[in-house]
This record gives C-alpha cells, structure tokens and sequence, in this order.
C-alpha cells in the first residue's frame, strides 16, 4: 500500500534543508576562467553560506575554500553594516555573503564577521584584518596589490598583507568617505562609495555630507528594551545628501575634486573609469529624474564635459537607472535605453548612435560582453512571462540568436571576457537550477542540478504539487493583465476560498512561468486558491504599461486588482464571499488602499509592513513616481492611506517589525492611531526587534500561522 503524501505544513516551509533544494549564490568564474566559486548554503542551517570552489581544468569535485564556522568569530555586526545588509537585501544570512577574485586567480578576499581574509587556491588563508570595528565594502584593487575597505566614515588603504592607513581625513559624525549614501543604497542600487582605476594607482572617492538630511527617531523596539537611532532620513520634499566626488593616490594624496556641475540637488547614479584609465564617466541624474547626464571627466583636472543626455520617453514618466551599460575598448558605450518605449540597447561613439536591439520584447539585463567575438549577451522578456538568454551583435542591428531553452526561465551571468555563461534555470516545475554554458548555450557541466530525485527536500510532498494556470483579463483600458492560479484538490459542486496575494508597486513582476517557491503550495493545501495578478505599474511590459502609476500611486493598481476580484467571483469553484487579500511592503500599502476603495468587495485584508503616507518614504523612490510633495501636495494626499482608513469596514490584520528602517514602523503607527480614534475594529500582531524582513525557522511560521487564525475566524475557510 502507497504511503500517503504527507501534509506540506508552514512550519516546514521554513526549516531547513530549504524545500527549493540548495541555493547557490554569488557564482562566479576566476580571472582566467579556470576556477568556479560559489556561496553554498547548509543543509541543516539554509541561511548560513560558505565558499566553495571547483577546478573546472582538473575534473575533480567541489570543495570548501572557507568554513565560516571555523574562520568565523560570530561577533555581532556594527549597526553600519547591518543597515547596508537590510538594504542589499540579505540582512538574514549569515557567514559569507560576498567575496572577490583577485585579478591574478591566485586568491579570494573574503569578508567574514566585520573582518577581511584572504583564501588562497591552495587553501591557506591570510586574515587582513582583526578589530572591534566593521570593514565595510572591502575591495582588492584593479590589479590586486591593495585591499581597501570603509572603517568609521573614512576609506582605508593598505597593500595587501600589510597594516592599512586612513587615506580620508575624519570629519566628525555627517561626513562619510567611501560610502554611497542612503538612497543610493537602498533606491539606486548603487552599494559603491569608491571605485579603483584599471592600472590602480587612482581611485575615486565619495564624500557624503550629511548635515542637510533630516532626523528620523527611529525606536527599534526589541523584546527586552528599546534602542533608539537618530538616522538620517531623507523623506519625500525634503533636503537629501550632498555628494562630492574626488579622485585621489592610494596614499591619499594628489586630490582633484570632480566638477558635477552648478547644481547640488542631483543624484550621483553611477561612476565607471574608462577601460584604459583615461577617463572617469558619472551618470548625474536630476532630483526630477527625467534627465541623465553622462559626465566624462579628464582624471588629472577633475572637468567635465556632457557625453550625452538620457531623457524620460514621455513627459509624464521618468528615468529608470540600470547596470545595462559597458564601456568598450575602442572608447564608445554600449548602453541600454527605453526611449523606444521598451528595454532596448544601442551603441555610442561619442557622435552616433546605433540601434542594436528593438521590438515589444523588453530587454531587462545585459548579461555579458565579448569583444573579440563582436558580441553581447542579454536577457530579454519573451511572451511577457519568460526570460531567455540572447546573443546578438556589437556592430550591427540584426536579428538577436536565442542560447536558452523556452521550457524554463532565466538568468544568468557572465565571466569578464563573455566566454562562458553562468546560467540560473527554473520552471513551474523545477525549483532553480544552475549550470555552466559555453558562450554559444551548450551546457559544460551542472553547478547544481537539483534534480526533483527521492533524496531532493522536497521529494515528499511532489506529488501533491499543484501546477499553475495562467491567462489574463482586460484592465479598466482593455490592456491585458496577467494572472496566475494554484488550484486545490476540489470536490464537484464546492466552492474554494481565494488567497489573494498581490504586490502591486513599480518593479516586481509577480507572475512569471518560473518555479513559484513552496509558500504557495502550503496555502494550496490548506484548501485554498492562490492567485497573483499584475497590474499596470509593474515592470517589463514597456513604458506606457508602468507610466499610468505616474503621480497617482494607489489608483490604477487598486482598480486592476479590482478586476482580478470581479474575475474570481465569475468563477463558479470559487466562493465569491472568501476572497482574502494580502500584500507586504508595497502590497501592504494596496491592501489598505483596496479595503477603502471597495469596501465588501473582499472578505478580509492582510497588511504586512505598509507604507500608509508618502512623505514618510525617501526621495528618490517615491518623488521618482510622485513628484515633489511640495510641489504636487494633492497628488499625495490622494495616495495617502490615511485619510479614507476610517472607510475600512471589511476585516483588518496589520502586522509589522518594530524595528523596521526601511518602512518605518510610524507608518503603522500612524493608521493604528486613526483607527483606535475613530472606534474602528482591526487586528494587529507586530514583531520586536524585527526589521522589514520578518522571517525564520519560528518567526516565519508564526507570521503565517497568524494570518490563517484571522482568516479562519472572519470566515475565509475552505469548505467543510
């Protein structure tokens, strides 16, 4: 007799060995393309990574370059670079979460408990540092002969195996050298305050002041007692930072200022040298971002001159910043645009430009370049729910060669020199895979083929998987919105209860045909139906599919998603009165915005860490899509959750971390308060000492858990 599949409960989700199967990161490929490193996580404990490495030259197995346990000290980490881990989003793993290859293959440098080792191939590993305080954004240098690294607001230089020495001075608590500032963190993506020259005997330097951005309190509440930070938060109309950049020696000395020009309030986006050395190139973006500069600037005097100028394809939308870009040898750009209306890449020479890429496809990440070959490699969006890896040519617009199988969806990355590709597979199906191809698509070897085999985590509850459906309604406009469902085992003549997740915001696209996590699955065998839609505002489906968001957040995408609601209840496996909704961070906002828009429509809402006033989020992110609040004041107030909370009628669970820095926890605090004033019923569970990210082997489940009890005692429960 067979034995019965077992229950896929949520306290499983979350434990380890991860149900996904291993989670490699940060797969990389030496130099001189002979070794293959890797961050690998542990059975027993998912969120704990080591470094790995295989000679690809020599045939023989894989094996670990650094035990994290053993090298290890497991200090506590500086507020400095938890706060930079919050806002690269890894703020809960643990061990190793990055490292470097030194330019001569010969070793890794290898930040682990706020100090720096070096792990050589032969297995010695020198530590480079060792004190009390954290080396932030560490670096080998072009050539690798120095280690650099941020150390209390100055960067530090050193050559590598000896002492290093402040290269900045110290200029009290509001001045940071070496460092991006908040938003460049945490909006632009952009985690580099100092960049090395190609020969290394120049760098660039980022000095932030401080001093206009406002005070946020914010009150880390914990289990045991309450720290408070005074962070320096720009929110939305007010003063940001103000960044200089100066070029200077190793030692410090021969400082040039670089011109950004007259005006202070822009944005530092991006700084790149020149592949020779012989000059620097910044995007300088406008506070507006409608406008791009790409600056080009002599090292020796610190000038500048307009390379180009990037602007918004329309009027009403803005400029979306992106690492699609790489400087050539001959001197001219291939870069990526959406002045077209989609994703596309072109190629400058300094006078002209060269349409390289076009169509409806959207083109999301440059992937790699080969010169040698005349050649690049890039990730476009196939039928909207796919990616797949294309080769196309540097010198000429032709037809782009597909490298990638359309069964599944990808990612992927590439060695310096575009010869192999680092390819990340998965499908419905098929949780993620990751495999090593040559530059024409032909798989070398498998990195990690996390076959669906008897002895794979999730093995057990595969048969009970449940494949998902998808199609799409026509939007208030007629434009296609896509969705995606999870069905249930169903009974004839029953209805379900709908488990209505939605995200909502620009960025994220939430339905896709890859391997959907194991959450989901969970919730389908409590006996309910998952559905996803995207709405208009969601990224790759070209600039008039994200711009309607433009000036008007909580407005279109609460009425897309009203068209999912109208949807599921024509369905007649569905019980109309037991649709649930929940979203987290932006989602968290929507479910707010949802309840008041059409209260009745849903039979509860779940808001996980919402944002609930505009002005309390940063400038760069929300005047991107909101303009000014200064200036557009009536914009906000109509995307503000505040003013119609008293309209929320249907069933409310709010939960948030009471540390959160990103969301900070006064927007919850703020829509509690109008609620309690106004005698409205609503159900809250927040979590101390917990940031944006609440999550765990226990915290985890007990989000989850929560939300079930609420739903279960409003009713939302699968049919008896």
């Amino acid at each position: 007799m067979a034995e019965a599949t077992p229950t896929l409960t949520l306290e499983r989700v979350f434990a380890s060995p991860g149900l996904d199967g291993p989670a490699p990161r940060a797969v990389k490929l030496s130099p001189d393309g002979r070794w293959l490193t890797l961050l690998r996580n542990r059975p027993d404990d998912r969120e704990r990574y080591d470094l790995w490495g295989y000679d690809t030259t020599g045939g023989g197995e894989w094996r670990m370059l650094v035990d994290s346990e053993k090298l290890g000290s497991g200090r506590e980490l500086s507020e400095d670079e938890k706060m930079q881990r919050e806002r690269a989003r890894v703020a809960g793993l643990k061990g190793i979460i990055t490292y470097q290859w030194a330019s001569d293959s010969t070793g890794v440098l290898v930040p682990l408990d706020g100090d720096l080792f070096l792990a050589r191939i032969d297995g010695s590993v020198l530590r480079l540092t060792d004190t009390e305080e954290t080396e932030l954004n560490p670096k080998l240098s072009s050539k690798g002969g120095y280690v650099s690294f941020v150390r209390d607001r100055q960067l530090w230089v050193g050559a590598v195996g000896a002492e290093a020495v402040p290269v900045t001075p110290k200029e009290g608590e509001l001045i940071r050298w070496g460092e991006a500032e908040f938003v460049a963190q945490e909006e632009m993506h952009r985690m580099e305050g100092y960049w090395w020259s190609p020969d290394e005997t120049r760098l660039v330097v980022q000095r932030t002041d401080e001093a206009p951005v406002g005070v946020v309190t914010r009150a880390a509440i914990g289990a045991t007692g309450t720290k408070v930070f005074d962070q320096r938060y720009p929110v939305a109309g007010s003063d940001n930072a103000i960044v200089e950049l100066f070029v200077i020696d190793p030692d410090g000395g021969n400082k040039v200022q670089i011109d950004l020009g007259p005006e202070r309030d822009i944005y530092v986006a991006r700084v790149d040298w020149a592949p020779d050395g012989s000059a620097i190139y910044v995007q300088r973006q406008n506070r507006e971002q409608t406008v791009l500069d790409m600056l080009r600037v002599d090292p020796k005097t610190g000038a500048s001159t307009i390379w180009f100028t990037e602007k918004a394809a329309r009027p009403d939308y803005w400029i979306n910043l992106s690492d699609n870009y790489r400087f050539l040898k001959d001197g001219s750009l291939l870069w990526w645009s959406e002045r077209s209306g989609y994703g596309q890449f072109y190629r400058f020479d300094g006078s002209a430009w060269e349409t390289l890429t076009s169509g409806t496809a959207p083109a999301s990440h440059l992937v790699g370049v080969n010169e040698a070959e005349g050649a690049f490699f890039f990730r476009r969006i196939d039928d909207v729910l796919t990616g797949q890896i294309y080769r196309a040519s540097l010198t000429e617009q032709s037809a782009p060669q597909r490298l990638t199988d359309p069964a599944f969806t990808y990612a992927a990355s590439m060695d310096g020199a575009g010869r192999n590709l680092i390819l990340t597979r998965s499908a419905p199906d098929q949780p993620p895979q990751h495999l090593l191809a040559d530059n024409a698509g032909q798989p070398v070897m498998w990195i990690e083929e996390n076959a669906l085999g008897d002895s794979h985590p999730y093995a057990p509850y595969l048969a009970a998987h449940a494949m998902p459906e998808f199609g799409t309604i026509p939007g208030e406009d007629g434009t296609p919105l896509h969705w995606m469902m999870l069905i249930p085992r169903m009974e004839p003549g029953k209805r379900y209860p709908v488990f209505f997740s939605h995200y909502g915001g620009p960025g994220p696209q939430m339905v896709t045909k890859g391997w959907g996590g194991t959450l989901a699955q969970a919730i389908v065998q409590k006996g309910y139906i998952y559905f996803v839609l995207d709405n208009r505002g969601s990224a790759n489906r070209g600039v008039d599919f994200e711009q309607p968001i433009y000036r008007a957040m909580g407005g279109v995408e609460v009425r897309d998603q009203k068209k999912g609601a109208e949807f599921l209840k024509s369905l007649d496996f569905v019980d109309p009165d037991k649709i649930g909704i929940y979203g987290w961070s932006y989602g968290g906002y929507m479910t707010l915005k949802q309840l008041q828009a059409d209260p009745g429509l849903y039979a509860a809402g779940i808001s996980g860490a919402p944002v609930t006033r505009w002005e309390l989020y940063d400038t760069h992110y929300t005047e991107r899509f909101m303009g000014d609040p200064r200036q557009v004041p009536e914009a906000y107030e109509k995307a503000s959750a505040i003013p119609d909370a008293t309209k929320i009628t249907d069933p409310l669970l709010l939960i948030h971390g009471m540390a959160d820095d990103n969301v900070v926890f006064e927007n919850a605090t703020e829509i509690i308060s109008v609620l309690q004033e106004n005698n409205r019923p609503f159900e809250m569970m927040l979590y101390p000492g917990y940031t944006h990210r609440v999550s765990g082997p226990q915290i985890g489940p007990h989000v989850w858990n929560s939300i079930f009890r609420f739903l279960a005692a409003h009713g939302v429960t699968p049919p008896e």
